[in-house]
């Protein structure tokens, strides 16, 4: 007769073979507020820099998580991070590598964090996608519409659980000023206002200096897909950002990534883009086929010079009825007193990404798809850099959604992709 045996006798009967002792500490078995080894979503890193490191103190205080290896061309950002995760769990566990192959090639990290430089975001998400693990990476995800498009086909293909770090879904007063919106409250919405950072970008080259041993930065492997230039250590201690191989979009999805997701989502255009775009000095008018007004701006409603919530990243809704405004601040301000409920949200940063990681973390468990999954930042993505193209060329451009290119224009549709460089490619 063979008789079915619970988990732990089977620990005590192996133990008890093994010589060892039978006492199973409590944290093994998910006692005393524990979590479980077999419970746990094991992560791996790959390009932990400083916003990385923010997530990363956000995964680490998840009791169900588990942080074993990072991966990063610069040595001491490595150091950096093993030491963070040791000093988190009191062990000398946690493993670091140059080579981001070693990370996605081991066989008991769930998930992995993906805080690269942008220009190496959307090969990241597809070949962790390939290796079997669910991705949380670090806005803006691709350079290019192309990339967009290829990072959501990676995750859907593979069934990959994705959360794009395009965190303001998951923070209070954003998500309720785009609840509000969506509800009918403001009437019907016709114009939706995004913040977004200076249009410019940059063909230039930094001095070169001497390169540093490959131990200490991997300059080839940090410049991985984009053009090769020569070293500069300004790149890689941050200062690639302006620069047109490694930061897309003449740095429209840099802010784009977070405010005109917001917008898109108020707006119930999480499914579509915008069809057409038209650049006006710093400020981008852009057009839903349902009528709606996305305005990409850096100036202040009506011309007042500011935002009327302050802090970083403010988005605006507008409707027949109303309107309301949220910002990083966490604040929100609305046309009416009427508008609030009598529990108004939180005043949580927006730069705070804990609760978009547990929302990220819970759906790894459920393979539900997260708040900022692949389909919604494929379009969220894609609206910026069409934008961008209609800054870059001067004029009017007009876009299908269903096919996702520019209509009846071959210059614009040849700058939604660009050629990786050998031998960094999917």
């Amino acid at each position: 007769m063979i008789t079915k045996s619970t988990r732990r006798d089977f620990l005590k009967t192996t133990a008890l073979a093994l010589g060892m002792p039978t006492i199973i500490p409590a944290s093994a078995l998910g006692k005393d507020g524990a979590v479980a080894p077999s419970n746990r979503i094991v992560v791996g890193g790959i390009g932990i820099g400083p916003r990385g490191r923010e997530d990363l103190n956000a995964f680490l205080k998840q009791p169900d998580v588990q942080f074993v290896a990072i991966a990063d061309v610069q040595a001491d950002r490595r150091e950096t991070v093993r030491r963070m995760a040791n000093k988190q769990y009191g062990n000398e566990d946690c493993t670091k590598t140059r080579d981001m192959y070693e990370v996605l090639g081991r066989a008991d990290i769930d998930a992995v964090l993906i805080a690269t430089g942008d220009h190496w975001h959307a090969l990241g998400i597809i070949l962790a996608a390939k290796a079997g693990k669910d991705i949380y990476c670090e806005k803006p995800c691709s350079m290019t519409v192309r990339e967009s498009q290829e990072l959501a086909d990676a995750v859907n293909r593979y069934g990959r659980v994705f959360q794009a770090g395009t965190q303001r879904r998951n923070v209070d007063n954003f998500r309720f000023a785009a609840e509000l919106a969506r509800s009918g409250r403001l009437g019907k919405i016709h114009t939706v206002h995004a913040s977004i950072l200076r249009l410019e970008e940059s063909h230039a080259w930094l001095p070169a200096e001497p390169e540093p041993d490959i131990d200490v930065v991997d300059w080839d492997r940090w410049l991985g897909p984009a053009p090769w230039r020569p070293y500069n250590k300004r790149y890689v201690q941050g200062r690639w950002r302006g620069y047109y191989d490694f930061h897309g979009g003449a740095a429209l999805p840099e802010w784009g990534a977070h405010t005109v997701d917001i917008c898109q989502w108020a707006a119930s255009a999480d499914d579509t883009t915008p069809v057409e775009y038209e650049a006006d000095g710093e400020t981008i008018h852009a057009r839903y086929a349902s009528g709606v007004k996305l305005v990409m701006r850096l100036a202040g409603f009506r011309g007042e010079g500011n935002w009327v919530v302050p802090g970083t990243c403010p988005v605006r809704f507008e409707g027949d009825e109303g309107w309301i405004e949220a910002a990083d601040s966490g604040k929100i301000a609305v046309s009416s007193p009427t508008l609030l409920t009598s529990s108004p949200p939180k005043e949580m940063a927006g730069t705070d990404p804990t609760q978009h990681i547990r929302n990220f973390l819970d759906c790894v468990k459920s393979r539900a798809k997260p708040a900022a999954n692949a389909d919604v930042t494929r379009r969220g993505h894609i609206v910026s850099h069409a934008a961008a193209i209609g800054w870059r060329l001067g004029r009017k451009v007009r876009f299908d959604p269903v096919t996702e290119t520019f209509v009846n224009d071959a210059e614009a549709n040849r700058m939604c992709s660009r050629a990786r460089r050998a031998p960094w490619h999917a």
